[in-house]
């Protein structure tokens, strides 16, 4: 502001004198700029502002709107519930499955032994909400699947991880035994014995004495056998 004799300045709030106190304070610069510095600023600090500028000769004056609008809450990432170490059979699906909540809400990246692992990657598919569920789905799973797995979570105000292990079981099937067929004729002990099969290993002398002495003696057979 110019003018003869030199101004003074009055600042106001919706037309009431703001006074100068912590958080305001009225500066004026050798070059003649004045300013009105708010800090820290608050909700109460919004509304119409006029700087009237006044001396013997007249006044002038400008107004300004200011908008308070509320600061963005922002909270690092946090875990709610961290992966866990699991192990499924080869060709089942598995899920790895924790919730992370955070402000903003963070972005995700999943890593296998330290390699970031694509979104399309096959068989893998990357899900969350906005709950903060977060899961890896794999299906089905192969051995080369197992390995250690880390989900990171970032946003404004930090970054967290961790870190779980997948094991890959392979799938034993029981084999049903094929039933043992008899030759017309045999004894018992020689259509055993024609089959690849010995029943003198699977009883020892010890608990029978009477019936297995010797494998040259004769067995008896059972009509329940």
């Amino acid at each position: 502001v110019s003018g003869l004799p030199t101004p003074e300045l009055t600042w106001l709030l919706n037309g009431k004198p703001v006074l100068p106190d912590g958080a305001h304070k009225m500066l004026v610069r050798e070059t003649g700029v004045h300013s009105l510095l708010i800090d820290p600023l608050t909700q109460n600090d919004a509304g119409t502002y006029t700087c009237l500028a006044t001396n013997r000769t007249g006044q002038n004056s400008f107004s300004l709107e200011l908008t308070v609008v509320a600061k963005e809450v922002k909270k690092a990432p946090m875990f709610l519930e961290k992966l866990q170490n699991c192990g499924v059979p080869e060709g089942y699906p598995v899920r790895l499955e924790c919730r992370v909540v955070g402000m903003p809400p963070p972005i995700f990246y999943w890593k296998k032994d330290n390699e970031t692992i694509p979104s399309n990657r096959e068989r893998m598919s990357m899900h969350q909400d906005t709950t903060g569920y977060v899961c890896l789905l794999i299906q089905p799973a192969k051995k080369a699947d197992a390995g250690w797995y880390t989900l990171s979570a970032k946003n404004e105000a930090g970054i967290v991880s961790c870190t779980a292990r997948l094991d890959i079981y392979a799938q034993w099937h029981r084999q049903i035994p094929q039933p043992i067929k008899l030759r017309p004729g045999g004894s018992w002990y020689t259509n055993l014995t024609g089959q690849g099969l010995d029943i003198f290993p699977a009883f020892p002398t010890t608990e029978s004495p009477m019936l297995f002495s010797s494998p040259a003696q004769k067995v008896v057979e059972s009509d329940e056998l």
